[in-house]
Parts: C-alpha cells; structure tokens; sequence
C-alpha cells in the first residue's frame, strides 16, 4: 500500500533538498534533527520491507516528533497508520488516520489518508472464528462498514480523479450490497421465529434503501410470505405483483426460502 506516486515524488524532493542545504548550513546543529529523522525513516522503510512492522512503527514514531510539520512527518503518520491496519490494531489506526486529516487538510496525500480510512473499517474477511462457525458476512454488525461507506464516498466527492477513487467506488457498491443483505438477514430471522410484522418491516426497509441491491429479490418474497402469515391478502398480492414484474424468473415463488444462493460477496 502506496500514496501517489506525486506524492512520493514531492517527499524525495524536499528529502534532497534538505540533504543539499546541510551541506551550506553554518550551524550543522541545526540540521542534524532533521538528518537524524531521514535516517530514521530509512530503517523504517528497511524494516517495512522486511516485515518487521513493529520496530519500524517505533522509528515512524520518532521521526513525526523530529521532523514535525514537514512531509516527511506526513509520510510517517500515513505510514504508522498503514503499519497498524496491518497488525490489526484498528483503533490505533484510525486514531493516527483522524490526527493526520485534522492536522494537514491541504496535504496533497489527503486522498490516500481517506481512501486509508476506508480500508480499515472496511473488513470483508470473517476472521477464523467466524469461518469456523460459517458466519456469513452480512450476520455481522454493520457500523464498520457504514463508517467504511462514509470515508469512501468522501474520496470520491473531493477527489473525483484520484487514482484510489476507482476501488473505493467498487467497495462502496459491495458495501450497499452487504447493507441490504444484513437488512433481509435481520427479516429472515424474524420470519423464521413467527415475528412476521418485523419480518416484514425490515424486508421494506431493505427494498426502499437498497432497491438496486441482489438482496431485494429475498426480500421482496419474505415481504410476501410475512403479509400472508399475517392474513393480510392485499399487501401480499401487491408485494407479489412487485416480485413477479421485476424477477419473473424468480426461485423464491416456487421455492420458498429453500432457493437461497450461495452468497453474492466473494470481493
């Protein structure tokens, strides 16, 4: 995980030249925070490379402290984050992520610094306890992904042309999907256990927020199913009328809940 290659080049810029002014300084003294701070971000750079998050994080940390607002700085804070995401330290992350926005809101590695935040709230992996309990994705608490959803349509409203806006526009559409598809899992639980008004109030809630979402076909049956089991024919047939228009093809009117797929979200 890389910022802009603009980025990289404006950082080597001001790195060489502050190697080029040491070398006229009349107070050594001077520089030597600074000298002290490029060495620090190459052994940083050295144990990043080697897979040694976690010394390099001690020197980005030093580096930030000697070399505050400069670029450099600002590399070490994205980097820290990076480095965090990585060790699975999500909240540390996301604080250094928020303290870089705050501190540098004209940066020119704005873009990365949000396109950063969204990636670490977005997690499309279960993790191994939830692969061994065959959690699916959209039987989990959605806050992340909402807080994912959030900084990446942030990116894309500032920096329509960036070069992370493209992913972050793809993650934001598999983001509504897993929306939409928690929405009809709440629904089908509800269903399952005789809670039809709930059922039905929650597949509604799915087909309003999420009408484009391959989840609405579900819920648009267990809308069906839930108004029948409640007795009210009306509603039935007019969520019926809506199920066979849009999906004439569709398993669910003669399956039931048994024609359920395989999930659509393998990223």
């Amino acid at each position: 995980m890389t910022v802009s290659l603009i980025w990289r080049a404006v950082l080597l810029a001001v790195v060489a030249a502050s190697v080029q002014l040491s070398g006229c300084s009349s107070t050594p003294k001077d520089q030597a925070p600074m000298a002290t701070a490029e060495q620090l971000y190459k052994d940083a750079r050295e144990d990043m490379d080697s897979g040694n998050y976690a010394s390099a994080i001690k020197s980005l940390e030093r580096v930030e402290g000697l070399a505050a607002g400069s670029l450099l700085a600002q590399q070490a804070q994205l980097d820290m984050a990076y480095l965090n995401w990585r060790l699975g330290e999500r909240a540390q992350a996301l604080t250094t992520i928020e303290r870089f926005i705050k501190l540098n809101p004209s940066s020119p590695a704005l873009d990365y610094a949000l396109y950063l935040r969204g990636l670490v709230n977005f997690n499309d992996s279960l993790g191994l306890m939830g692969n061994l309990a065959g959690q699916q994705l959209s039987e989990r608490d959605q806050r992340a992904s909402r807080d994912a959803w959030e900084a990446f349509k942030q990116l894309v409203d500032r920096f329509p042309d960036s070069r992370y806006t493209p992913d972050a526009q793809q993650r934001m559409d598999y983001i509504v999907n897993s929306l939409a598809e928690y929405e009809v899992h709440v629904a089908r639980y509800y269903f399952r256990r005789g809670a039809y008004l709930a059922a039905a109030n929650r597949a509604q809630y799915a087909i309003t927020e999420f009408s484009q979402a391959p989840s609405v076909e579900e819920a648009l049956y267990l809308l069906v199913a839930s108004y029948d089991k409640l007795e009210m024919p009306v509603l039935r047939d007019a969520a019926e009328r809506v199920l066979r228009q849009n999906f004439p093809n569709s398993d669910y009117l003669t399956q039931g809940l048994l024609a359920r797929k395989t999930p659509w979200y393998q990223f």
